[in-house]
């Protein structure tokens, strides 16, 4: 007898698992009936991403609450994982089924990757769970691949290392961010900064190389330069030079192009020398999560963080593989499905005019199938369960759409391009170069259309030797320019190549093994938390850095934790984890003295520390002694005042009359303002607050205070009124505000507890 217990790692993956199986729900998980792959049938369950988070630091030492440098570094001896609090209620449903008689074994159903391994085995490990483990590994959610995933299952140890590499990840990262973070904010409070400065493996390289751009633009002098045209007329011929000499265009003296422009004035020119090129330009590859993220930023100015979102979703409807592939190549049996799916595909009038296809088959092209470049996962693709574009939600449609190119695309030509330079000779003395583009053969460019204008239009035909004149030459003044910010697009690219930043050339190589700083499903939150923690601001696409990264920056100096040195030593190390080549054990002990290394160099480093020419004085984190003890308004239970307490706004009323009425700073990972608590406090609406996150997912809504209960009005609803069922979540303390979601869509688990005891 066998009946499994089948673990997914959110809801939607765990239905979609199911839903090729005859199946009944039940609340927090799902039965499956008897069937062909599960003759006694199975439980299937599920977490909510992450249902346990490593324990704080008083967990292991009460002192460790308090941030004081005396107490730094924070070593624990041994790691702890604990259930989050707003996640109890599902995870006691799983652990209720890993316990359940019935259950013989478990199928670990959790993404097929790094994190996936973390989050669903340290649950098991919560749970005390005992029973023989098999791993369902697949790349896509189709029927097909989800049947042929459970008829394959692996074996516990075959993916285990990965566990031990993520778990080791987590833990060294929060030993670094936990010590740095803690020694650099107190540091710089000394300064007077009274901020929160989050410091991280990845996180703080990338910022360096943000900052350092940043510094780029802000010292960069533009300086004039002049160059001279020409117009030439060979005949009935006309085409435009630039004036060189030793390959530079660019004069500083714009008395001297002046002269130039007017030697050459009606002088007679010839053709003194004609270089004609081909190139041949490929299809692009197919996409993995950093490439789509790069060009979906390039085409919509999507943020990573929304493309990964979208290309998920996509994934959980099934029509899309796996989303967090760091390759760009399919295996030949991927390949061998191509046909079908194209087939399908060119149903659709979207696609209809690209088809028949160029080639029928790419089954022997390496470009796209390689198995020696596919690991984990292979490149991302539509899946055989196609989908109409213009059934999909814009966003999920535009990044559906690039996918589905990306693949048609594969199987046309190359783009043909002929290049022509021009030598022209003035009067046997001032030297032009004319240059010109001409497609040949547009191939897989009218699949994939391109915005970026090729540079130089079409030359006439003219022949070496053939002679004209300079019909008229001017002089035209420029400025150099600053380098260019980065988009985020750019930043997800820079840090996929940050190697080349690294001065040592075998770091370098690891680097280029591991492909940068961060991994494929890490990228975009490392931008979203420079972004949370006021870092980085994006205007218009673009990337700044803002006094309080610059500040951080300057303080850590040359040190190993702002450069990519750090990370190329622990992704080489980790990957050796993962591979079942190192022991995670060694690689902690190192991270813990790297540890105190941290906390000693910046304590060492502050006295020198030097930050004029910053603007230091608005770096202050909210809630801070600043706003400490200033009225929000009238307490709506005993009318006393609500003060600013620091972690949260409560009833000054408290010692005297035991009034517990508080309310929090932080609502789903928002603060809330001085400001809004008092719009809330006075019964009026907060302004629009962006950014809320709940289950993985971000939303906006504003907020408003109505008969004792807080209220989420979200922007479709504004101006009008609900007319449906209110869903409420308490909170845990007793006279604090509970919430009323106004989206019945959004089922909202109950919040942390808003009340604080410590007065």
């Amino acid at each position: 007898m066998s009946f499994p217990l089948i673990i997914a790692e959110k809801p939607d993956q765990g239905r979609t698992l199911c839903s090729v199986f005859p199946h009944v729900k039940r609340e927090g998980y799902i039965e499956i009936r008897p069937n062909e792959i599960f003759p006694e049938g199975a439980f299937c369950t599920w977490a909510i991403g992450h249902l346990t988070q490593l324990v704080p630091p008083e967990h292991y030492n009460p002192a460790w609450k308090q941030w004081k440098l005396e107490t730094l570094p924070i070593l624990p001896k041994k790691f702890k994982y604990e259930v989050t609090k707003p996640k109890y209620k599902q995870f006691q449903i799983v652990k209720k089924l890993v316990k359940d008689a019935r259950v013989t074994n478990i199928i670990h159903a959790g993404d097929a990757g790094r994190e996936g391994e973390l989050i669903i085995r340290n649950i098991l490990h919560l749970c005390g769970a005992k029973k023989p483990l098999r791993r369902l590994w697949i790349s896509s959610l189709t029927p097909q691949s989800i049947r042929e995933g459970f008829r394959h299952l692996l074996h516990d140890e075959d993916t285990r290392p990965l566990y031990d590499e993520a778990y080791a990840r987590a833990c060294a990262d929060w030993l670094v961010g936990m010590n740095a973070s803690r020694v650099y904010s107190l540091l710089l409070r000394q300064k007077g900064m009274r901020d929160v400065f989050s410091v991280g493996r990845v996180q703080t390289p990338t910022l360096a190389l943000i900052v350092k751009r940043e510094l780029e633009i802000e010292h960069f002098k533009p300086e004039p330069f002049w160059e001279v045209t020409a117009m030439f007329q060979f005949d009935d011929k006309q085409y435009e030079g630039k004036w060189v000499k030793d390959g530079e265009s660019r004069l500083n003296d714009p008395a001297m192009a002046a002269r130039i422009a007017a030697f050459c004035r009606q002088k007679p020119a010839e053709v003194a020398a004609l270089k004609k090129e081909k190139k041949e330009f490929q299809p692009p590859l197919l996409f993995n999560l950093s490439s789509l993220q790069a060009t979906a930023n390039r085409a919509f100015q999507f943020p990573p963080k929304k493309t990964l979102d979208l290309v998920q979703s996509l994934y959980q409807k099934g029509i899309v593989s796996y989303p967090r592939s760091d390759s760009q190549y399919v295996t030949k049996g991927e390949a061998e499905t191509f046909p079908g799916i194209l087939e399908k595909l060119s149903a659709f009038p979207e696609y209809a005019p690209y088809f028949p296809l160029p080639k029928r088959s790419i089954l022997q092209n390496k470009r796209y199938v390689n198995e020696k470049k596919v690991s984990d996962h292979y490149a991302i693709i539509p899946t055989e369960q196609v989908a109409a574009p213009g059934s999909l939600p814009d966003g999920e449609k535009k990044i559906y759409d690039m996918i589905v190119r990306r693949l048609i695309a594969a199987h046309y030509g190359n783009a043909v391009f002929h290049y022509t330079t021009v030598k022209t000779v003035v009067d046997s003395r001032a030297v032009f170069l004319s240059k010109g583009t001409q497609m040949e053969a547009e191939g897989w460019r009218k699949v994939i259309f391109s915005k970026e204008k090729e540079k130089g239009g079409v030359l006439p035909d003219v022949k070496q030797g053939e002679k004209g004149i300079v019909k008229d030459a001017n002089v035209k003044e420029g400025k150099t320019q600053p380098p260019k910010r980065y988009t985020e697009g750019q930043l997800i690219t820079l840090m996929k190549t940050a190697g080349k930043y690294i001065e040592d050339g075998e770091l370098e190589k690891v680097m280029a093994e591991v492909e940068g700083l961060g991994t494929e499903a890490t990228r975009a939150g490392v931008i979203t938390i420079l972004k949370d923690r006021k870092y980085i601001e994006v205007k218009k696409n673009q990337v700044y850095a803002t006094d309080k990264a610059k500040v951080l920056i300057r303080a850590i100096g040359g040190k190993i934790l702002a450069s990519p040195e750090m990370t190329a030593k622990w992704e080489k190390r980790l990957r050796e984890i993962g591979k079942g080549a190192a022991e995670a054990a060694a690689f902690m002990e190192q991270t813990k003295k790297l540890s105190e290394k941290i906390v000693q160099d910046a304590v060492q480093a502050a006295a020198e520390w030097d930050f004029s020419g910053l603007k230091t004085d608005g770096i202050k984190r909210p809630g801070s002694k600043y706003t400490i003890g200033k009225k929000a308004g009238k307490c709506p239970t005993c009318g006393g005042d609500i003060v600013d307490k620091g972690n949260f706004y409560g009833c000054s009323a408290y010692r005297k009359s035991g009034c517990a009425f508080t309310l929090s700073k932080s609502i789903l990972g928002k603060k809330i303002s001085l400001a809004n608590a008092r719009k809330l406090l006075a019964g009026e609406e907060t302004s629009m607050i962006r950014g809320f996150r709940k289950n993985g997912k971000t939303f906006d809504a504003k907020l408003k205070w109505e008969d004792g209960k807080l209220r989420f009005i979200f922007a479709k609803q504004l101006g009008a009124s609900p007319s449906f069922d209110k869903v409420t979540s308490k909170l845990v303390t007793p006279n604090s505000a509970a919430v009323i979601v106004e989206n019945p869509a959004m089922i909202m688990a109950p919040l942390k507890t808003w009340g604080k005891k410590a007065r």
